[in-house]
């Protein structure tokens, strides 16, 4: 266990993060989203490095300092959330990684809320503070929250959904992940070796609690205005709605298509007038991270390369 009591977690697609980062020793890193340290460890590991890590999570605080006590000057833990990164991080840097969405260490915590496995109070708040998922489900709109579970969590029956909640909600605040899912379930039946059908609403509300695709965007804007020429920035997301903020931030950023070499199969050279010289295509786990973690399933690695 580390300090704070969570058990230690293998980032999703860490060989990948390494390969595409490449770390190299004098230059300066930032883990864009700390959670358990796994890649800001690894980086340091990889080279005479420098890492700064940015989380909004207080609970990541233990873990920081357990990191600081073992690097000293080559590691600076920053609080708050990526999508201030150019605020947070003034100084050039040669490279940034963002692995997108809850982290294992939170989904682990039941009283936080994650995960409908546990029963817990509807929180999904990553700061500990704010708006929590029970603040909207009790307090938004039918319509409102219908539009909200389709557009983050591309549910199919998130009219059904809603107007359910809005019904069960008349009669008492609903306030824990039980609650929700099993009105979810009452919608939406569970079928064998199928996706659980309260999937997708809990990701839609754990995107509106926390901003999660306005924060990426912003973070991905950020990091890229800090980047020196040749640094890479590595992104992990979870969910094609991430993965399409990724991929579109990149090549919009990239200029037209130029040369694809066959000798470099997942990049793609661009034009000299585009802010990243290469963007990568999405990288998938390996089979063997798949059958070991399940969390890596629907993981996707893009890179870019600052021109």
């Amino acid at each position: 266990m580390i300090p704070g009591g969570y058990k230690k977690h293998f980032p999703v697609m860490l060989n990948e993060v390494l390969q595409s980062l490449a770390p190299q020793d004098g230059k300066v890193y930032v883990d864009a989203t700390f959670g358990n340290g796994g890649y800001t460890e690894a980086i340091l590991k990889a080279a005479d490095c420098k890492v700064i890590a940015l989380d909004r999570d207080p609970n990541v605080i233990p873990r920081a300092e357990e990191l600081k006590s073992l690097y000293g000057s080559r590691f600076e833990f920053r609080p708050g959330q990526f999508g201030n990164f150019a605020e947070l991080v003034s100084e050039q840097i040669d490279g940034a990684v963002f692995d997108i969405g809850v982290s294992s260490m939170q989904l682990d915590e039941a009283g936080r809320g994650f995960s409908f496995s546990k029963d817990a109070p509807l929180d999904m708040r990553m700061s500990c503070s704010g708006t929590s998922a029970a603040d909207i489900v009790n307090n938004t709109a039918e319509k409102d929250l219908a539009d909200l579970i389709f557009k983050y969590g591309e549910e199919k029956k998130s009219r059904r959904i809603a107007a359910r909640i809005v019904e069960v909600r008349q009669n008492k605040p609903i306030q824990t992940t039980k609650e929700l899912a099993e009105i979810i379930y009452s919608v939406i039946h569970k079928t064998p070796n199928a996706i659980d059908p309260a999937t997708r609403t809990f990701q839609a509300l754990r995107i509106a609690v926390n901003n999660e695709l306005e924060e990426l965007e912003n973070g991905l804007e950020g990091a890229a205005r800090r980047l020196n020429p040749g640094g890479k920035l590595v992104v992990v997301s979870f969910h094609s709605l991430e993965d399409r903020i990724v991929k579109t931030f990149f090549k919009n950023n990239a200029g037209p298509r130029r040369h694809v070499s066959r000798y470099r199969p997942q990049t793609e050279t661009m034009d000299s007038d585009s802010l990243f010289a290469e963007c990568s295509k999405a990288i998938v786990p390996s089979r063997q991270e798949t059958e070991i973690n399940k969390r890596s399933r629907s993981a996707k690695l893009r890179f870019a390369v600052k021109r």
